[in-house]
Parts: C-alpha cells; structure tokens; sequence
C-alpha cells in the first residue's frame, strides 16, 4: 500500500529553539533564515509548552540547562503526551549517561555546544524528514480508520477473518451465510476498504490494530 500525503504534509515544518541564552536564540534564528528555513524561538520549556499542539511540524532544538523544567524533561513530557515532533538536543555540559537517554527517548541527535553550523542543518534536514514520515503515516491511519467506519457490522467481521487468513467456506460456515453472500460481502469490503489485494487489506488491518 502506497502512502499518500494528506493535509499534514501541507503544513510549514519550523524550526522550534528553546535556549534560556537571548544570543544563542538570536544566532541560531539568524542560521535558519540564512538556510530558508522558519524558526520561533522559546526561553524555557514551560513557554514553548504553551504553544505546543500535535498540529506542530518540523522539529525541536532544544538545550539541556534551563530554567524550571529542564530539556530533558522536557522530552520526557512529549513523548508520554504522544507529541511526537523531532527533537535534536544540544548542550554544553553532556556526558554518556545523558546522550544515552536522550537517545533512548527518540532524539534525532545529540549536539555539544559549540557546534558547527552545518552539524545542526544536517540534523534539521533528517529530523524534517522523519516528522514528514511520522505525520504521514498517521494521515493513512486516518484514512483507513474513515474507511473503516463506512463499513456495515457484518462486512466488519468478514474482514476480521479474511485477514485472519479464513477461507470464504470457513467464513460461511462460521457466520451461517451462503457462499456467494461471503464473496458479496468479500468484494464489498475490498471495495470500501480500497484495498488492491488481500495483502493490502491485511496491512491497513495491521495498522489499525497497532
């Protein structure tokens, strides 16, 4: 199954810094012009929190030492919150343990201040890709969950067993339906589901129970 881009990838993707440093908010809102690319800049975790919704795109640069919640934290808030925006760290004071984390919880990279500009465009570059990727294959899901709805309660079952790899003859016997009423309702769940193949149909099944 091919994914289709959906309203999501329409969104500018921005470049989100949070550093308690005006300078370092300032050069790095200058780097992101100077490259093409939309930035806003936030002083702390709690401000960027209060414009952070899952209709964000783009990504997040965000430095481990501020004030009140730290970036750490941070991430760990946005990742138990479902918000799943890119996020690139970057500090002056990392250590193994630290970067370790960092990456476990899902950052793109791990950035030791000072960095040279293009070691954060190169990051930027990868973390838009992968928040395009992410934003897409939710837009799929939203689709397969809308095509799923359209369907009647019995063809929702033909289609739980066909992707559970049932015959039409063990469906039959299992609904007591006819045959040719299993292939009716078969063909009607292809044609809803907009399924190509049974492996198609499988994987939109796979996906939604995911």
């Amino acid at each position: 199954m091919t994914a289709e881009a959906g309203p999501d990838s329409a969104l500018q993707q921005t470049v989100f810094i949070v550093d308690d440093d005006p300078a370092i908010c300032e050069s790095l809102s200058d780097l992101m012009e100077s490259a093409g690319l939309a930035a806003r800049k936030f002083s702390s975790a709690e401000q960027f929190l209060e414009a952070c919704t899952p209709a964000l795109a783009g990504c997040l640069v965000l430095d481990v030492r501020l004030p009140g919640m730290t970036g750490m934290e941070l991430q760990q808030k946005l990742v138990k919150s479902g918000l799943a925006i890119p996020i690139i760290i970057m500090t002056a004071h990392g250590d193994i343990p630290m970067v370790r984390n960092a990456m476990k919880a899902g950052a793109v990279e791990f950035l030791t201040k000072p960095f040279q500009d293009e070691e954060l465009l190169t990051a930027i570059e990868q973390a838009f890709a992968l928040d395009r990727a992410q934003r897409s294959a939710k837009s799929l899901e939203r689709t397969i969950v809308d095509r799923w709805k359209t369907l009647s309660e019995r063809e929702r079952q033909v289609l739980e067993m066909v992707t559970a790899g049932m015959l039409n003859k063990q469906i039959a016997d299992r609904l007591s339906l006819s045959l040719v009423t299993v292939k009716l309702y078969r063909r009607q769940v292809m044609e809803k589901m907009q399924a190509e193949s049974l492996a198609d149909l499988v994987k939109m099944w796979e996906r939604m129970k995911s």
